[in-house]
Order: structure tokens, then sequence, then C-alpha cells
């Protein structure tokens, strides 16, 4: 939740928050890669194509 430096962001984390807790927030996952690919993990995140999130899984 990025609205850029010096704005309070507590009203669009409580509303996060509350969409979550109805079951109406989404996250799209683009990739998923275990631990031990982190490096991998960040290079994707680097090309700045990604539409989605990156999940890096610890075991």
């Amino acid at each position: 939740m990025s609205t850029g430096f010096g704005r309070d962001k507590t009203h669009a984390l409580r509303e996060g928050a509350r969409l979550a807790a109805a079951g109406r927030l989404t996250l799209p996952v683009a990739q998923t890669f275990p631990l031990a690919q982190a490096g991998a993990a960040q290079a994707a995140s680097a090309t700045g194509h990604v539409r989605g999130r990156i999940v890096v899984t610890v075991p």
C-alpha cells in the first residue's frame, strides 16, 4: 500500500484488513519460488514486467 512519502496509510490499511476479513481481497500471484530460489525471485521482480505478486515460500 504505497501512497507516497509522508502520507498517512492508516485508512488504506484498515480498509485492506476489512476487505480481507470479508473474503473480498484478492492478490494475484504471478510466480511462487522456494526459499532456495530467492535470487531467481528477485531477478524476476527486477524485470519490472511481473503482473501480480511474487511469493517466496519458507519451509
